[in-house]
């Protein structure tokens, strides 16, 4: 029985070590991508990698006075986080019109009036995509990064 604990002990230390570690390769990694925002701020989707694997990065800011709570922001965050990701893979349709308007003024001059509309068109979904960190800006905009692995993708460094 004395022998039984003995080894129970030992199997959940080592899973505690193990755990550990992960996380501490996690907190390394969130670090990195954060001084390297910093260094040179960004926004869209990037393919990052570390030692073992490649990942997708989606990079964003958001105003957070335009939101009335935490949990609407971070939804939003969520939702513009999978939409740059999904035109990443799927790619997008992008149509452009543009309408010009002139009319004359009773003086004589005349005024001209551009719309210009641009419409995007992404069809897919980037399932698995984990928000690994958030943090405020000097300016004050909230600064999200989401993550996901690369399947099949070792790291780029190695080959």
């Amino acid at each position: 029985m004395k022998r039984g604990f003995i080894l129970l002990n030992l199997f959940i230390i080592a899973l505690g070590i193990q755990a550990q570690s992960y996380n501490s390769d996690k907190v390394s990694f969130t670090n990195f991508l954060v001084r390297m925002y910093n260094s040179a701020p960004f926004e869209g989707v990037r393919a990052v990698d570390d030692y073992d694997h490649a990942y997708l990065i989606s990079v964003l800011a958001l105003d957070k006075t335009k939101y009335k709570t935490e949990s609407i922001l971070n939804r939003v965050a969520s939702v513009k986080a999978m939409a740059q990701a999904s035109r990443y893979f799927n790619g997008s349709n992008i149509t452009q019109d543009m309408i010009i308007r002139t009319s004359e003024k009773s003086d004589g001059s005349t005024d001209t009036e551009i719309i210009e509309n641009i419409r995007e068109n992404s069809i897919g979904y980037v399932k698995a995509l984990e928000q690994l960190t958030n943090f405020t800006r000097e300016d004050g905009m909230q600064v999200f990064i989401f993550i996901k692995q690369l399947e099949g993708i070792k790291s780029i460094k190695q080959d």
